[in-house]
């Protein structure tokens, strides 16, 4: 199943190439009240609420492309977490660009270990991005983003895909400079997911998957995840040793060499296979209003 967020916060399932409002699913979630859950209601309660849409979805109605603006699947992600440098030649690459590393020390993914991503920065394709520090190098990064479906903690590499809810494309845009990698991709806007999830069902095997973005036409990256360095079991079992994984939470698992600059006026088409692709436009944020 993809299950997409849009409009006000409506739900959504693609059936062939419509997507259908499914929202009413909706209603088989608990009432939450103070203090909030650490987990995305809609993802800890997945299972009843595929449920609700198989009864529903025959008779839901189709959505206009119009209204069909695309917010990120998940709304409320406890954490986003990042791998760096995890395809080998976008090492080589960093490591032989003084553009891309600054002077941080850069190390190999078992040494760096993983990083955070504020929730903040969250988006949709709709949305858009929204450059900030336009005198400096923002560029864009494509990868897979994996959404955690239960509570993990200490997981073995062979189960760990069964703590999987489902795949999206991701963006993590990034500026480039001298500060601490968390702090330079948590603008707002600077991490981008959709443009639905795709269960576990319809998406098994993670680490095949061929993917791709343009900027204004020009293909930039193009890799396959069986590139990676940490797959994803290696991954969530990698953070999981570190991190309580909760309902919701993202790991974005790294991008392969050719990442580029964006400028204002940019469109970006992010492709991945077994997912589909989403078209996200950049744009320069409202600038500091001098004194």
């Amino acid at each position: 199943m993809k299950i997409c967020r849009f409009g006000d916060n409506r739900l959504g399932i693609l059936d062939g190439d419509k997507v259908r409002d499914v929202t009413p699913a909706l209603a088989v979630l608990p009432t939450c009240q103070y203090p909030l859950p650490q987990h995305d209601l809609l993802i800890a309660h997945l299972d009843a609420v595929r449920a609700r849409i198989f009864e529903i979805a025959a008779d839901a109605p189709i959505v206009a492309d119009a209204d069909l603006t695309l917010l990120s699947p998940v709304a409320n992600p406890g954490k986003i977490i990042a791998a760096p440098v995890n395809y080998q030649k976008h090492l080589k690459e960093v490591l032989d660009s003084p553009a891309l590393h600054h002077d941080n020390q850069i190390n190999h993914i078992q040494r760096a270990g993983l990083f955070l991503k504020a929730p903040s920065s969250l988006v949709g394709a709709a949305d858009g991005v929204a450059l900030i520090k336009l005198d400096r190098r923002n560029d864009h990064e494509v990868e897979l983003a994996v959404v955690i479906g239960r509570t993990a903690s200490n997981v073995r590499e062979e189960e760990a895909l069964s703590y999987v809810a489902g795949y999206c494309i991701g963006l993590d845009i990034t500026i480039r400079g001298p500060e601490e990698r968390s702090f330079r991709k948590s603008p707002d806007s600077y991490t981008v997911l959709g443009p639905w999830l795709v269960t576990t069902d319809e998406l098994s095997n993670p680490g095949t998957l061929g993917f791709s973005i343009q900027v204004n036409g020009e293909v930039r990256q193009q890799s396959n995840t069986s590139d990676l360095i940490l797959g994803v079991e290696q991954l969530i079992a990698f953070a999981s040793s570190f991190y309580t994984l909760h309902p919701g939470d993202v790991i974005i698992t790294g991008t392969p060499e050719g990442v580029g600059s964006i400028q204002p006026g940019d469109s970006m088409l992010a492709q991945m296979d077994g997912i589909g692709q989403m078209r996200v436009e950049v744009r320069a944020a409202p600038q500091p209003v001098g004194r």
